[in-house]
């Protein structure tokens, strides 16, 4: 028994998209530049690239799709979305599936949901036993093949008859196992997805090479499940909610409940096996308005994207009686969840100056709950989209937050526009300093760079993965630049504590206590200097390898381009900005040494060599026998580090650290509040080391005791 839980593309706000009650297009024109719209959006979404439109407005221009077809069938295209398998998707991929993945239908209230149900009870001819209900997951489908209990292949949905092959990232994925707990051959189908905390380590481990973050937990979904070569693994998860093939002994009436309980007991994580939202049996419909709306309700606190809820009949028999039609199955449908979207008043469009000089347009609120949460400001993204959108202060404006954590505006309510109201100006100059614009790009940049994000800049060098400045927080630091005191990071070394005694409340203990930290953190490994810095398309563990392959800052701004391109993650664009970046950086580093900051990377290299970093000593200690490093794993805490110190301490002993576990992971540091992935590593039998045991060997590294650290390697 199989189904898919998919969907058609998002889309923005008419609650009622049924083409029953959905307006045909007028003309011929309209309804073809809808359809070309439909298969835009769905491409993009099924594909995993950035929406073209949120759901509500997709299903409700299919709608009108399929209502016009009904109206005008002579305009009717012969490979209409409203009739493909996957809407709009081209049929690409060279695994074809054993039976089409199909969609399914949507519905949205009660009202639509029991006319479901009442159109279910005549075909089937009695009542529905009972059903179940299932969290909609907001990801992409695959289809998993097992044989003698072996993860044989793994294919995305593509156009629901083939897909692309995806085996080797899929297999990354927690709760798709590459071996079952008995030797049975069956197909597994469900959503591989990102969870709200490992998307915000997916898109840490992203800026980290350099590379944008990810868009939405979608997006960085279908893209690591397609990429293949990247230096990152970023972690993915798996849920099931069909499988083809017996799971519970002899065959005859069988239930989806069952079969997914059968399932988890084999190690697939399902539906049923799920604590946070699970799957729940109901005997009638009330039963399953109930346990949508609990669904529903609970959305905001899962902890992974659920757009609606799937309900489905539960038995087997009365499922094959139903039957399917061909997009569709018949036995089940999604109860698609509105987008949490309110309207507030637009006071003002802000400005705002990074630490690098990029320009953003900000939104300014009238406060509006959104999901229990107090929103007075929301992203405008960029000057071009503003400009698309037309949203204009003192419009009443739609507001929602985008994977229901980020505030954004999706429009304005045109019919209650001031009429008197002028379109936003985009500004003409830095509205900061007065600089030129870059305007090349969607971001636009001001030429000044960080002199005009001084603050920005400054706030940043003194976090804790950067220089680890105590007491130097956003306040004082916006005193300091407001009377002139500091423009750049090297003018904090100048600092004096008479001079601190200044600024308003600021006395004499604590002026003393911020210039020992300012003058402590001139001890900070060169990394840190680096990710202080803000070097452009470098994050944190860009930083770390670009300081241990070189060494030493000196032998970083002596490299060419070429040079840069050998560390690992540095492409040739990357490597341009880059260079031009630490040129542009240049005046500040020479202050910065002047003042005798730290410009070196311990154990990478001598300061004095001109060119890329030689191991230093104990760099062996995380490697594999062909020299290559190890790929090493820190979960839980480890005494006296933070996370980022882990992976620090990772490099600094030569390996490369990782943040998910998979077959390729070659130790994993096991501390207090582990959690899965201490069971993924005991599952794949990879190397585990206890947490306390790693302190002791980063100990030992660091006191040159290279004989305990040996000893420390060899018994983990």
């Amino acid at each position: 028994m199989t189904d898919t839980q998919t969907d058609p593309p998002p889309g923005a706000l008419t609650p009622v998209v049924d083409a029953e009650f959905a307006v045909p297009f007028p003309d011929r024109t309209a309804y073809a530049d809808a359809v070309a719209t439909v298969r835009a959006a769905a491409a993009t979404y099924h594909n995993g690239s950035d929406l073209l439109m949120d759901d509500a407005a997709y299903d409700a221009l299919l709608a009108r799709v399929e209502a016009t077809e009904t109206a005008r069938p002579d305009w009717a295209v012969a490979d209409s979305p409203s009739g493909a398998v996957a809407a709009g998707v081209a049929a690409h991929g060279d695994v074809e599936h054993s039976e089409p993945m199909l969609g399914l239908d949507n519905v949205f209230g009660e009202e639509q949901l029991r006319r479901w149900a009442n159109r279910l009870e005549k075909l089937l001819g009695h009542a529905v036993a009972a059903f179940v209900v299932e969290p909609k997951i907001d990801g992409l489908a695959i289809a998993a093949w097992y044989v003698d209990g072996r993860l044989v292949r793994v294919a995305t949905r593509g156009d629901g008859r083939a897909g692309e092959d995806v085996t080797g990232q899929a297999r990354r994925a927690v709760g798709l196992p590459g071996q079952l707990a008995r030797p049975v051959t069956i197909e597994v189908r469900g959503e591989v997805f990102m969870t709200d905390a490992d998307f915000a380590v997916a898109n840490e481990m992203r800026t980290g090479y350099g590379e944008p973050p990810f868009a939405h937990p979608r997006s960085a979904a279908a893209g690591t499940l397609r990429a293949e070569g990247r230096a990152y693994d970023a972690p993915l998860s798996f849920i099931a909610y069909g499988v083809r093939g017996a799971v519970t002994g002899p065959t005859g009436e069988t239930s989806h409940s069952t079969e997914m309980t059968a399932l988890a007991d084999l190690g697939v994580r399902t539906t049923a096996a799920t604590s946070s939202v699970g799957l729940t049996v109901c005997l009638t419909l009330d039963e399953v308005l109930a346990a949508v709306e609990a669904l529903g309700a609970a959305r905001g606190v899962i902890g992974f994207g659920v757009d609606g809820a799937v309900v489905k009949i539960d038995g087997s028999r009365d499922r094959e009686l139903a039957g399917s039609s061909s997009r569709a199955p018949r036995w089940g449908v999604a109860y698609k969840f509105p987008a949490d979207t309110r309207t507030t008043r637009l006071l003002g469009i802000e400005v705002q100056i990074g630490r690098t000089g990029v320009v953003t347009p900000v939104a300014v609120l009238e406060p509006v709950q959104i999901s229990g949460v107090t929103v007075t400001s929301a992203t405008l993204h960029n000057f071009d989209d503003l400009t698309r959108r037309d949203v204009r202060v003192g419009d009443v404006v739609f507001v929602r937050r985008a994977g229901d954590v980020i505030p954004e505006i999706t429009g304005a309510k045109l019919d209650e526009r001031d009429p008197t109201s002028a379109p936003y100006e985009p500004p003409g100059d830095c509205p900061r300093c007065g600089g030129e614009l870059d305007r090349t790009q969607k971001r636009w940049r001001c030429l000044r760079g960080r002199a005009c994000g001084a603050h920005e800049a400054l706030a940043y060098f003194a976090t804790r993965d950067a220089m680890d400045i105590e007491g130097l927080g956003d306040k004082i630091v916006q005193m300091l630049v407001g009377v002139g005191m500091v423009t750049d990071p090297a003018d904090l070394y100048d600092l004096e504590p008479a001079a601190l005694l200044t600024l308003d409340r600021m006395g004499s203990v604590s002026a003393a206590k911020l210039v020992a930290s300012i003058q402590a953190s001139r001890q900070r490994p060169l990394s840190r200097v680096l990710i202080g810095l803000g070097v452009r398309m470098t994050g944190r563990a860009l930083s770390r390898r670009i300081a241990r392959h070189f060494g030493s800052m000196r032998a970083l701004l002596d490299a060419s381009i070429e040079d840069l391109q050998r560390v690992e993650g540095i492409g040739p664009d990357r490597a341009a900005t880059i260079a031009a970046d630490l040129v542009e950086l240049t005046p500040v580093i020479d202050k910065l040494v002047a003042r005798d900051v730290n410009m070196v990377e311990p154990g990478a290299a001598s300061p004095d060599e001109a060119g890329p970093a030689a191991p230093g000593p104990g760099a062996a200690l995380l490697r594999r026998p062909d020299g290559a490093p190890m790929r090493v794993v820190v979960t839980g805490a480890v005494p006296g580090l933070n996370r980022n110190e882990g992976n620090e301490a990772v490099e600094r002993l030569g390996g490369s650290a990782s943040s998910s576990v998979s077959a390729r992971t070659d130790l994993v540091v096991v501390g207090e509040g582990a959690g899965s992935k201490a069971d993924k590593a005991a599952a794949l039998g990879v190397r585990v080391m206890p947490a306390a045991r790693f302190a002791a060997l980063i100990a030992a590294h660091d006191a040159g005791d290279a004989d305990t650290a040996a000893e420390i390697m060899a018994g983990s």
